[in-house]
């Protein structure tokens, strides 16, 4: 494949080629910056306008945060802190998937016509790289035993492997953020390793706010004979996402040790990561305030991801019809806001 370089704008290959921050209040700056935008442009942002498009690619630009995730100083963990660490089944596929969705978007992006379009989509190739790097790092100081990974091979679907990402993290993402909140306030996870991937978890909140416009976008200026079949292939990709979700996924290593990965740990291990009884109403209404207060500081013209928010009011509605009301959690305050 060609190098990352040649298909997005003005970044290098590696997060330990960007410029090191002059100072701590660079580094704060950027990180507003990285969670609060609003357009200049006046009126609606209507999908497939060229305001709404040259909106969407500029957020993502002038949103991109050049120092964190990237400068990191992984904390020394207390023994049993590094063991609830190292002992999540997630390691191998939180990798293999950030190293996945870093070809599929490049892939994609090299498709892309459109220079706006094909720059914010390259840049998030690029920041799934980052991610990529961020968690190999992390795997290497803490000595978690991964399986080899596989090589990464571009699909021949292009388009069908963008769409699979893109929704991917857009449900992901949503049950993410409750259970990144969860694990903050529990002390699952230590407040030094909460704070070095709280930029992680928010730039996963501009990969989707980037994917959900682009979509609108792209049914927008789609030609209507089109319409039909994109329509039936996006049907396909979530009957695939269901279908990946409903087991356990299995690698082995060099030394023959099976190494399980649960494609669905963002919903199914929130119970693991605290002594707090937290019901699945508590859950999904924790998911819906951290998705909200995620995404309260972009432009309210953009369009969010609005398939998992829904899921959760639904499920929501119906547990309220038999009087399981989330109870309030003592979730603290948050890292950043």
């Amino acid at each position: 494949m060609t190098a990352l370089a040649d298909i997005y704008t003005r970044l290098p290959d590696s997060i330990d080629d960007l410029p090191p921050p002059p100072n701590a209040e660079a580094v704060e700056q950027a990180d507003y910056r990285a969670r609060h935008w609003s357009s200049s442009i006046p009126g609606p942002l209507k999908p497939g306008s060229p305001e709404h498009k040259r909106a969407m690619a500029d957020m993502f630009r002038d949103t991109f945060n050049p120092y964190r995730p990237s400068v990191i100083n992984w904390p020394k963990l207390e023994p049993d802190a590094l063991k609830r660490v190292t002992s999540l089944p997630i390691w191998d596929i939180a990798v293999q998937t950030e190293g996945k969705a870093r070809l599929r978007m490049a892939a994609y992006a090299r498709m892309i016509d459109d220079p706006d379009i094909k720059d914010a989509i390259s840049r998030n190739a690029w920041e799934e790289n980052r991610h990529k790097e961020v968690l190999s790092k992390l795997v290497e100081a803490y000595g978690i035993e991964m399986a080899p990974e596989p090589p990464y091979i571009e699909p021949k679907d292009v388009e069908w492997a963008y769409l699979v990402t893109g929704f991917s993290e857009c449900v992901d993402s949503f049950f993410a953020f409750g259970m990144f909140r969860v694990a903050q306030t529990s002390g699952f996870f230590p407040a030094e390793l909460i704070e070095t991937f709280e930029p992680v978890m928010q730039e996963e909140c501009r990969h989707i706010l980037l994917f959900a416009n682009w979509l609108a976008w792209y049914r927008a200026v789609m030609p209507a004979w089109k319409r039909p079949w994109f329509e039936l292939k996006i049907l396909a990709v979530w009957g695939f996402l269901i279908y990946e979700r409903l087991g356990l996924v299995s690698s082995v290593d060099a030394d023959g040790e099976e190494h399980k990965q649960d494609n669905n740990f963002t919903v199914t291990g929130t119970k693991d990561m605290t002594s707090q009884d937290i019901t699945l109403a508590d859950f999904m209404q924790l998911c819906l305030t951290e998705n909200a207060r995620r995404f309260s500081g972009y432009d309210p013209r953009l369009l969010r991801p609005k398939l998992a928010p829904n899921i959760a009011k639904t499920i929501l509605f119906v547990l309220r019809l038999f009087g399981r009301k989330p109870h309030a959690l003592k979730t603290g305050a948050p890292v950043a806001a």
